[in-house]
């Protein structure tokens, strides 16, 4: 969330943000409301004053029996009490209000963030690795995970329904291993890997900035007040909320490998067949809190994003990063990196990783502070990237490397993770 006191004095700004990203945004509401939330709680707080002052003042009365006095300011009581019980509910109601305006309101779009309405729009900043070539008719990672009994697609849909799976054999190896790996990328470069919560409060969404918009694409657990995560960036953000956190030893990295959920909703007939759109999958997240310095946070930004291309380099897969445009970009991100790899069935790059930095944005909705040189309490600056999701990276994995005999190459990265194969045999 943003500083009301900053979108006070920049309303223009807030509203070309949300222009820029398509999020509705009620600037002029938000500001009369928080005047009148202003004015009554001058008003409440004044009449909570007096009413203190006065029950001081009678007991003092009572001490020295000037009962009528008492009485009489007991009376003045009353009429405090009377207001209090109309102007406390009105409050209430207006503090609310002002908490669900709050949170309609984008982060802000960085100066060097295309413009655009869609991923159509988003600008190519590089491209890495060369597109194979196959002399042999080509086949999909569904055509080739059944042909060598590592996916099934049928019987997760028999079970689960529609986007489910089952991965078998050298399916879940090459599941795990990938992920393996991009833990211990991790751990080399200082990065403290937890396993997280996956059932989680609403509060934990809402601070992270995944609530109220993302809510259609969550799973709700009612009975037990909690909902699934989509990804282990909303309890990486969470884990210091509300408290103030040492930086002295610089910026904190945090990864998680959790499981992940989501509803898919919206994408009913796109990307149907396969593995890439699917209600579960695992992903390896990594979550860097930093000082409040646009510039530090621009250097970690690509840092993370380096941390993903250099695991794609490990798995030999050709792949582009992308600028996201506005338009395409998470309302609550300030700059935004997608990296794409060559799916081959597909004919076309495939997001596999998001890269973003946000500013302030989380910090503030969570209260993630620090103490700066001066030992002012300051904000953090938050940061997240996809070290590696899974089954989607099996795509290009089993597509890129298929062989002309039926099996799948296996980089050497991989290998001590895929007990020593150097390929997953043909059938």
């Amino acid at each position: 969330m943003l500083d009301i006191k900053w979108i006070r004095g920049n309303q223009e700004q807030v509203k070309a943000a949300a222009l820029q990203k398509r999020v509705p945004c009620h600037v002029e509401e938000l500001l009369v409301v928080d005047d009148k939330k202003r004015d009554l709680l001058m008003q409440v707080d004044q009449l909570r004053a007096e009413r203190n002052r006065a029950s001081e003042q009678i007991a003092m009365y009572m001490k020295q029996k000037q009962v009528s006095e008492a009485e009489s300011l007991k009376e003045q009581v009353r009429g405090w009490n009377q207001k209090l019980s109309v102007l406390e509910p009105e409050l209430a109601q207006m503090e609310q209000r002002f908490n669900t305006l709050m949170l309609t309101i984008p982060n802000l779009v960085s100066p060097e963030t295309p413009i655009g309405e869609s991923d159509e729009h988003n600008v190519e900043l590089r491209v890495v690795g060369e597109k194979p070539t196959f002399a042999f008719d080509m086949r999909d990672h569904l055509q080739l995970g059944e042909a060598l009994n590592m996916i099934d697609i049928a019987r997760g849909v028999k079970v689960a329904g529609s986007r489910n799976y089952y991965l078998k054999g050298m399916g879940l190896y090459l599941h795990r291993a990938v992920q393996q790996l991009a833990i211990d990328l991790l751990t080399d470069r200082g990065f403290t890997v937890m396993d997280v919560p996956l059932m989680v409060r609403e509060e934990t969404l809402l601070n992270a900035a995944f609530f109220p918009a993302g809510k259609d694409q969550t799973y709700e657990l009612p009975e037990e007040h909690t909902w699934l995560v989509g990804t282990s960036e909303g309890p990486l953000v969470s884990y210091f909320a509300g408290e103030i956190v040492d930086l002295s030893e610089g910026p904190i990295q945090l990864a998680a490998v959790s499981n992940c959920f989501r509803k898919e909703a919206g994408s009913a007939g796109r990307d149907v067949r396969g593995l890439y759109r699917v209600h579960q999958f695992a992903k390896v997240e990594q979550v860097i809190l930093c000082g409040n310095d646009p510039d530090v946070a621009d250097r970690l930004l690509q840092q993370i994003t380096q941390n993903a291309e250099d695991l794609l380099a490990l798995l030999e897969l050709p792949y582009r990063v992308v600028a996201v445009c506005s338009g395409d970009m998470g309302a609550k991100n300030y700059k935004q990196f997608d990296i794409e790899t060559w799916m081959p069935s597909r004919g076309a790059y495939g997001e596999t990783h998001s890269s973003s930095s946000l500013l302030d944005f989380q910090a503030r909705r969570s209260q993630l502070r620090y103490r700066d040189h001066e030992g002012n309490l300051r904000y953090y600056y938050t940061l997240n990237n996809t070290a590696v999701a899974s089954p989607r990276i099996l795509i290009p994995l089993l597509e890129n490397h298929q062989q002309a005999d039926g099996s799948i190459y296996i980089p050497p990265a991989l290998r001590p993770y895929m007990r020593g194969l150097d390929a997953i045999p043909a059938p």
